[in-house]
């Protein structure tokens, strides 16, 4: 599901409660196809399958996550301190480069919604790559471990044997 299949939700069919408690079949088939406004009084209230809901609510819930990272990556590009308390604070571990490599990334992610099912999962694995790479930039163990002269021994040919 889209988020253009929402793009124009008021324009769904209105149902007084009275109609509802007539008719619940008939109106349960309509919000099956598009979502139903149930008015009742000054009220309104939208009916609609629960999928499409859950799909607003992460949709709304991923999108300021996306929000919040890009606008990070951001202001660090140009110059702000962003606290390591702040939830994409990981971010300040990376060089330009990098910030501007993870805003082309997730942005390109972010454009996939309206066309990849699994468009949502793609973003959640890419912020959990980059942050992972964070913790391994600011591990002082990891960046020793890369640093050290390693004890390598190369190994040799093994001797070619005759009659095998």
């Amino acid at each position: 599901m889209s988020i253009t299949t929402f793009g124009n939700i008021y324009s769904d069919e209105l149902i007084t409660a009275t109609e509802l408690n007539r008719q619940p079949g008939r109106v349960l088939d309509k919000a099956l196809e598009r979502p139903v406004t149930i008015t009742r009084n000054d009220q309104s209230f939208a009916l609609l399958r629960r999928e499409e809901m859950t799909f607003l609510i992460k949709a709304a819930t991923q999108s300021k996550a996306v929000f919040e990272a890009l606008t990070v990556a951001f202001s660090l590009l140009l110059g702000k301190e962003i606290g390591f308390e702040h939830p994409y604070g990981w971010l300040s571990f990376f060089e330009k480069d990098d910030l501007q490599d993870f805003i082309k990334e997730l942005s390109e992610a972010f454009r996939l919604i309206d066309s990849s099912p699994i468009a949502w999962e793609m973003i959640d694995a890419l912020i959990h790559e980059w942050h992972e790479s964070a913790i391994a930039i600011a591990s002082p163990e990891l960046a020793d471990a890369f640093s050290a002269e390693t004890d390598e021994v190369l190994l040799k040919s093994p001797p070619a044997q005759s009659g095998v």
